[in-house]
């Protein structure tokens, strides 16, 4: 079993500091209670979200014989008006960029990240759902 650990330190009104594997993150909110010093909770939430699947299928193409020269995984989560304020839908967009990307390859690749390897997709989509669409740009 593999166990993370992060300690977040309050710093000041609204604004904390993260240490995560020897890194510091700075979380804050915007003013006039934080300082806008760094991003909220749930904008990191969909971070995680972006870079874990993103990790996924930048690791997956390669093994498929898929060349690209950029990806750029954007998520939009529309967020409950009452309290707790959670998201109650996320949609990913994917881009990709090469000469000549392979649409069914990638396709696949964000399939299995998304149905089989992400982990924050897998918690995440446990209470909202989690669309995606794929954007390619020719190089």
């Amino acid at each position: 079993m593999s166990i993370h650990h992060v300690t977040t330190t309050w710093v000041g009104k609204l604004t904390f500091d993260s240490e995560v594997n020897n890194h510091i993150v700075r979380i804050d909110a915007k003013p006039p209670l934080g300082g806008n010093t760094g991003p909220g909770p749930k904008a990191l939430l969909l971070t995680a979200l972006t870079g874990c699947t993103g990790m996924d299928v930048a690791a997956l193409l390669p093994k498929m014989r898929v060349a690209f020269d950029r990806l750029v995984i954007e998520a939009e989560a529309e967020q409950t008006e009452e309290h707790p304020k959670v998201y109650k839908s996320i949609k990913l967009t994917f881009r990709i960029a090469g000469k000549e990307v392979d649409e069914i390859k990638v396709r696949k690749a964000i399939e299995l990240s998304q149905d089989k390897y992400c982990g924050v997709t897998a918690m995440l989509r446990a209470h909202c759902p989690i669309t995606w669409e794929l954007v390619i740009e020719q190089v």
